[in-house]
């Protein structure tokens, strides 16, 4: 059975991602040119160094701490998944908050964690007054395929800071 729960910040650790596998192998993704987009070989391993992992924790703990959504996937007590939303609107009238991470270990994608996820992400930002879900998104065909299942079409407004940390992401969002 799969347990969601949302985390508090002195939980987070890097022994809480020791059953998370981020592990991904990418064939094709979506690239933009001359304002249109297409699907294009671009193979690579996606993966997560023990750095990343540091770098992760700090920022789950920054965004609770901030007073951000963190939820989480249990399998058999092991983390299998989890969604983040940054508390800060941004984008004028469009009103959006960021979903800053979503991620399904990679022996658990498929069984509809990241379904839950997303919605309990959409249900919180809601909650909080937001218009919409902003979402910096990988680019991989399979991991778009996710979004626009959820209801993701591309950004109106681009948030520049995105575009220049991941110029490859797609930058999307979801109506609440």
């Amino acid at each position: 059975m799969i347990l969601y729960r949302n985390l508090e910040a002195d939980e987070i650790c890097q022994e809480l991602f020791k059953d998370f596998v981020r592990h991904q192998v990418v064939t094709k993704c979506w690239r933009r040119e001359n304002e249109e987009w297409h699907i294009k070989d671009d193979p690579f391993i996606d993966d997560w160094t023990e750095a990343d992992y540091q770098f992760l924790v700090s920022c789950l703990k920054n965004t609770i701490t901030k007073g951000g959504f963190v939820n989480a996937a249990f399998y058999n007590d092991a983390l299998k998944g989890f969604v983040s939303v940054e508390p800060d609107f941004f984008g004028g009238e469009e009103k959006y908050l960021d979903l800053s991470s979503i991620h399904v270990s990679e022996d658990m994608r498929g069984t509809g964690i990241g379904t839950e996820l997303f919605l309990s992400a959409k249900d919180w930002a809601g909650k909080m007054g937001a218009n919409k879900l902003y979402i910096s998104a990988h680019s991989a065909v399979e991991s778009q395929a996710f979004y626009k299942r959820m209801g993701c079409v591309e950004a109106k407004f681009y948030h520049q800071e995105h575009v220049e940390r991941e110029p490859y992401d797609c930058q999307l969002e979801c109506k609440l």
